[in-house]
């Protein structure tokens, strides 16, 4: 059973993409938006602990444009259609309020 983690708060401010990353399966995904997608910032330690976990990550373009934030090779862009498209493709989706 595969599930989409959706996170929006900055990884900066409290733990919740540590939490998110210890319970993520291999067939889970994480969704980063909002204020979330500040974990792209290279060299971060957040960024690095993503890079380290085997599992697939989307980033809402939008939200990485709005911040002026670049998306690695290694992360996926996604807009808004295709975020609905994935919450379809997994069983669960869960937002990380």
């Amino acid at each position: 059973m595969s599930t989409l983690h959706v996170l929006s708060h900055s990884p900066f401010t409290d733990n919740r993409l540590d939490s998110c990353l210890r319970l993520c399966g291999g067939q889970d995904a994480i969704l980063l938006c909002g204020d979330a997608t500040y974990a792209l910032q290279a060299g971060s330690s957040a960024y690095k602990a993503m890079r380290a976990k085997a599992v697939e990550i989307f980033v809402l373009i939008e939200d990485s444009q709005a911040r002026g934030l670049q998306v690695p090779d290694w992360a996926n862009s996604v807009d808004y259609p295709a975020f609905v498209q994935l919450s379809i493709k997994h069983d669960k989706v869960n937002t990380w309020l």
